[in-house]
């Protein structure tokens, strides 16, 4: 005869035992909650049925459409249409006007110019902040947008020029130009370079090294340096090249904005290994009138050089 072993019950809560038994400390056999078990079972049927109605089931090259024949992208894509239909009036005057046209006539047509700003600003944020910062304040070797300093012409059509083709960068019409390695390609020494380090931060009033020859110094920056800075040390926007001295407004000196450092050393380190950053090309990325709005938002942070009414 076969031996049926009688269940167990817990004499406290009336519940079967199952004959496990640990330290002392016995396990009941608890039934799960029912309505815990019939959110399980729905929660089964509901999964059957999104695999059904939704996309699901990745096939070789392809997946599972469902019945419903829907996605995320395609919903996505429905709402940039949306989007492109009620900004499209307006999007069209953008793009039949040139920047400098938006920006001078913002007085009398102030919805198009706040219309520039608003896309200009949401481009902003995707596309250009993380180099120049939420705020275009840049950081290290980044620009900072907000100020007067411009590599390469601060205009409204120059900035959407600098946009549209970049810098250093796959358009065919890009700004180009690099900073030749004075020290790295041999053309100067290690003392011609640490004199006209000296010599360049002695004009921003900054300190110089006491073995600093600063004649020497004024001689390599002649001879070496003016041919990209120009004479007086400004620049010229056709290298894109920086201003190395102080403007001097009404009798005083500025001080300089300086994009890397100004520090002696890395000052010197330009010298030695030349500098020169890539911005990307946008034109291809993005379309022209969203470069267009781009430029005015860049403009509206102050700095550039307005065109005239």
């Amino acid at each position: 005869m076969a031996h049926h072993e009688e269940k167990q019950v817990d004499a406290v809560t009336g519940m079967t035992k199952t004959g496990h038994s640990w330290d002392g400390i016995e396990e009941l056999n608890t039934p799960l909650p029912k309505w815990w078990l019939y959110m399980f079972y729905a929660t089964i049927i509901w999964s059957i049925g999104y695999w059904v109605v939704y996309p699901s089931w990745p096939l070789v090259q392809s997946y599972t459409v469902g019945a419903f024949n829907w996605h995320s992208r395609s919903a996505v894509e429905e709402e940039l249409q949306g989007l492109k239909t009620l900004r499209g009036p307006m999007t069209q005057k953008l793009a039949a006007a040139s920047v400098d046209e938006v920006i001078a006539n913002n007085e009398k047509d102030p919805e198009l110019y706040n219309f520039a700003v608003a896309m200009g600003k949401a481009a902003f944020a995707d596309n250009c902040a993380p180099c120049h910062g939420s705020g275009a304040q840049g950081s290290f070797s980044y620009p900072n947008l907000n100020d007067d300093e411009w590599l390469w012409g601060g205009t409204p059509e120059e900035i959407y020029t600098t946009i549209k083709v970049g810098v250093r960068s796959t358009s065919p019409e890009t700004h180009s130009g690099v900073m030749t390695a004075f020290g790295r390609d041999g053309l100067l020494d290690p003392t011609q370079i640490a004199n006209v380090t000296d010599y360049i931060r002695a004009q921003n009033d900054l300190p110089v090294d006491a073995k600093a020859d600063l004649d020497a110094g004024k001689v390599v920056f002649e001879e070496n340096c003016t041919v990209c800075h120009g004479d007086n040390g400004m620049g010229m926007k056709e290298l894109g090249t920086p201003n190395l001295f102080p403007r001097v407004v009404d009798g005083k000196k500025q001080p300089k904005i300086w994009l890397y450092s100004s520090d002696r050393e890395q000052i010197i380190r330009a010298v030695t290994n030349g500098q020169g950053n890539v911005m990307p090309t946008w034109e291809g990325r993005l379309d022209d009138t969203t470069i267009k709005a781009l430029a005015v938002y860049v403009v509206n942070f102050g700095g550039a050089v307005l065109p005239k009414n």
